[in-house]
């Protein structure tokens, strides 16, 4: 039996012609919200990325409904037919396989194209497994990057990450479990093996695991199958080296220039300290 819903004063949920963002739990279904269950059952129309796992979802609560499919390689061709839902009147939900839509899913040329067309986008907010990660992870994020899935390929992959290292605000991305070793591969290679990494494995589910360590002390565990790395991961990694501790590869790397060439000093301060490579060239102090 549908659950029914009802107003304050009373009456069965009335949407508007919109189109109403729905997110939905990333694991634990008990983390859906009251308000996300008044619109899934309440609107006319409901796309979905991929319907088989929104059926289970609407299934576990016991709403009965037709879904619509609406994923990378149809949503220019479903615009058409959700404007003209909405010009008839209808209300038009859209829900991704887990989470907030359109973060890392697709979705945004349906909403562009519902607010082009003068119709209102709705936020119907809930869970989101960056938000989920930055509670928990115990790392400063009152500015972070975002930066999703990384290329599959191996150099697009260095490539992106050689500038996204880089960056001042700490980075969190998305990752299979299978290319995490890869990953943290990468980023001992890139900015050191001190950088601060925190993996966060099948948030809310039932074998949620956190593990926070330098980049190279991850990679020694991954490497000799200590980390379970099935299921899906989000990776936080550090911002890029701060003033002090610019200052203290910079010192490393004089008193290193004393036994080697410049850039082979800047190279070997930044794997020491973690610090952007890229910061320790130029203004060497000379030596032998």
């Amino acid at each position: 039996m549908a659950l029914a819903f009802a107003h304050s004063q009373g009456q069965a949920l009335q949407l508007q012609a919109a189109l109403y963002v729905v997110a939905t739990p990333i694991g634990n279904l008990a983390d859906i919200t009251l308000r996300a269950l008044q619109v899934l059952e309440a609107v006319d129309e409901l796309l979905a990325e991929d319907t088989r796992c929104t059926r289970r979802l609407l299934e576990h609560f016991g709403l009965a409904r037709t879904v619509t499919s609406c994923h990378e390689h149809n949503e220019e061709a479903r615009v058409g037919q959700v404007l003209t839902w909405l010009r008839h009147g209808k209300s038009v939900g859209l829900v991704s396989d887990a989470g907030t839509p359109l973060i890392s899913d697709p979705g945004y040329p349906l909403v562009r194209a519902v607010r082009e067309a003068g119709f209102p986008v709705a936020a119907v907010p809930g869970p989101s497994a960056t938000i989920a990660a930055l509670s928990i992870a115990g790392m400063p994020c009152n500015e972070f990057l975002f930066a999703g899935f990384l290329p599959a390929r191996a150099a697009a992959r260095r490539a992106r990450l050689k500038t996204l290292l880089a960056e001042p605000r700490l980075l969190v991305l998305y990752e299979a479990g299978r290319r995490v070793p890869e990953l943290l591969a990468d980023i001992t290679a890139r900015a050191g093996a001190t950088r601060q990494v925190v993996l966060l494995r099948e948030l809310t589910k039932m074998h949620e695991e956190v593990a926070a360590a330098t980049a190279g002390a991850l990679l020694a565990r991954a490497e000799s199958g200590e980390l379970e790395l099935r299921g899906e991961f989000v990776v936080l990694v550090a911002a890029a080296a701060e003033a002090g501790d610019l200052a203290e590869a910079l010192r490393i790397r004089d008193l290193l220039q004393e036994e080697m060439s410049p850039s082979r000093a800047a190279k070997l301060a930044a794997r020491i300290t973690g610090v952007d490579r890229r910061s320790l060239y130029g203004g060497a102090t000379g030596g032998k």
